[in-house]
């Protein structure tokens, strides 16, 4: 089906399709070199009709029952990639396993975004301020990749190839992304600005951090967003908590790290205020952190 521009329509022709199983959709991909995926649709077709992109096709699919879902365990939680924004945020299981996701979530546009936007779709489009994209790489999540000879599995850190820019062949698509859990007990903390509720971050920072007996830090991850083009561990900063009481000294020590960043500055902001924001969510995020922080469940 071709979709021609039509009164009141901005968005270039484009031939549409609507698979129903995933071999389908990569089979569409394949058959069709410049194409792209419809999944929630919050960024492309915004995208569309601003005329950033010209595609000759478009693959919906929103249809492919297997790509939704949450599924959890003792080791993980896996979500598909169509699963909603939304659901994701709702989750009982979610709420109770990676409960800085569910916070999180609640920045992530406004309920309208999130009850079409899906997690798939947000990891793919890889905006350096995007909420899930930081919280994946805060995790460790492992992303999992369809194509027409079967699937791999690939760490977010190699996921992620740079600025929006995911690392998957034009005929692939995201079916799934796995979080690891984090020990009962961990504690978390999650702080973004924007100039509005529901703008994209002009800086956010998501912390875990795990103590043992004694109160000292045994683990810690720092993930930043916003402040340079892809989302960003603070390994430098993590190295600093581990070992220490996770006092308000120990806490600075880590804040000041930040300039182990890349930053860049627009038209929001320079690149030192982005980074001045960081320090300010970062900090504000470790002592929630270290404040949930207790023993190890046995």
């Amino acid at each position: 089906m071709l979709a021609e521009q039509g009164p009141g329509m901005k968005s270039p022709p484009f031939t549409y399709h609507r698979p129903s199983t995933l071999q389908e959709a990569v089979g569409l991909l394949r058959a069709h070199e410049n194409s792209k995926v419809l999944a929630g649709g919050q960024s492309l077709m915004s995208m569309l009709n601003l005329r950033y992109l010209f595609p000759d096709a478009l693959v919906d699919i929103n249809r492919v029952a297997e790509l939704a879902g949450i599924d959890a365990n003792a080791e993980r939680v896996r979500f598909g990639a169509m699963t909603r924004q939304r659901a994701i945020e709702r989750d009982s299981a979610v709420a109770r396993l990676l409960p800085v996701v569910t916070r999180a979530l609640t920045y992530v546009g406004h309920r309208q975004t999130r009850n079409r936007g899906t997690i798939g779709g947000s990891l793919c489009h890889l905006d350096p301020a995007a909420e899930l994209p930081t919280l994946a790489l805060l995790h460790d999540a492992v992303v999992e990749v369809a194509g027409i000879s079967g699937t791999r599995r690939m760490p977010i850190v190699e996921f992620i190839a740079g600025f929006m820019t995911p690392a998957i062949d034009p005929d692939e698509i995201v079916s799934a992304v796995e979080f690891p859990i984090w020990p009962a007990g961990h504690g978390w903390g999650f702080h973004e600005f924007s100039r509005r509720h529901g703008d994209f971050a002009i800086a956010s920072a998501a912390c875990l951090v795990s103590r043992d007996g004694g109160d000292r830090v045994t683990r810690a991850a720092i993930a930043i967003g916003g402040v340079g083009t892809i989302p960003q561990r603070l390994p430098s900063a993590e190295t600093v908590l581990v070992g220490s009481a996770g006092d308000a000294a120990s806490i600075e020590d880590a804040v000041a790290r930040c300039v182990d960043l890349e930053s860049i500055g627009d038209f929001h902001g320079s690149a030192d205020y982005r980074v001045s924001v960081a320090r300010s969510m970062l900090r504000r995020a470790l002592r929630d952190a270290l404040g949930q922080a207790g023993t190890p469940s046995s």
